[in-house]
């Protein structure tokens, strides 16, 4: 089982989770955008070469939503390989502002 590192960077306004694979150097990343009180958006979920197979990008989106039940926020799931995810995970949809399958869109700071 590969062994895989999760961190948090949060500026108050943009983040990441950073995925780190033991003896690898490269790091894969989930960013967010914070949409308002108990508000964010997953962005992008981006992992390079030297990570894929490693499961880096999954634990990525799996810590997400630990995070968001955890801390009591929602999600916004701007990122298609977050909206893919959910797909296999409708348990996730207590923490996601919109349902399995559909496309969320941001106008005007709000989410529809």
């Amino acid at each position: 089982m590969t062994e895989i590192t999760i961190s948090k960077e949060d500026d108050g306004r943009h983040g990441r989770y950073v995925a780190k694979v033991a003896g690898i150097s490269a790091e894969a990343e989930l960013t967010f955008t914070h949409r308002g009180p108990g508000l964010i958006s997953a962005d992008h979920t981006g992992a390079p070469d030297e990570l894929r197979g490693t499961g880096a990008a999954a634990a990525l989106v799996e810590f997400l939503i630990d995070d968001a039940r955890s801390s009591g926020f929602r999600i916004i799931p701007l990122c298609p390989y977050v909206r893919a995810r959910y797909l296999n995970h409708l348990e996730w949809q207590e923490v996601m502002t919109v349902g399995p399958g559909e496309v969320p869109s941001i106008q005007k700071g709000h989410a529809s």
